[in-house]
């Protein structure tokens, strides 16, 4: 087994629109969320996510959505970071079929595997990091919740 530390480096909500649904598709329903903006908080990155980017998501039959998110954050005194990830979500068996009806769960939990981009000079170090990220939508509020460790 291989030793490694979680470090947690931030913590970030956003708001969504409501959901642009373009149908059925091979391999499920195609449907895409998009990020109205957040706030970021962490030991060391603090700032908002810009109302820009959102989740480009695939719901599978069998009720899994294949996530595929990216977002702007700006962080310290105007740095942009770039943040790409995919995970999933696990709506139920019948989260499908629900989704299709135009219903959602109250809350989704989410895993995700997120990197980061950035060239401001003060944060090139997320530029080196594989991070996890452990998450929860809100469907009642249209809210997303992250919670996202660097692992070392």
């Amino acid at each position: 087994m291989f030793d490694y530390d979680l470090e947690h480096i931030l913590s970030y909500t956003v708001t969504l629109d409501a959901p642009e649904v373009v149908g059925p598709v091979p391999g499920g329903v195609r449907a895409n969320f998009y990020t109205t903006g957040g706030e970021v908080n962490g030991p060391k990155l603090q700032g908002k996510v810009r109302p820009v980017g959102g989740d480009w998501l695939t719901l599978r039959t069998d009720g899994v959505a294949i996530l595929d998110v990216r977002a702007t954050l700006e962080v310290g005194e105007g740095a942009l970071v770039d943040v790409a990830f995919t995970g999933v979500g696990d709506l139920g068996v019948d989260g499908y079929e629900r989704f299709l009806g135009g219903e959602l769960p109250p809350t989704v939990a989410l895993r995700v595997a997120p990197r980061f981009l950035t060239a401001h000079p003060d944060f090139v170090w997320l530029n080196r990091l594989q991070c996890l990220g452990i998450g929860e939508v809100d469907s009642e509020n249209s809210r997303v919740g992250w919670d996202v460790y660097a692992v070392h």
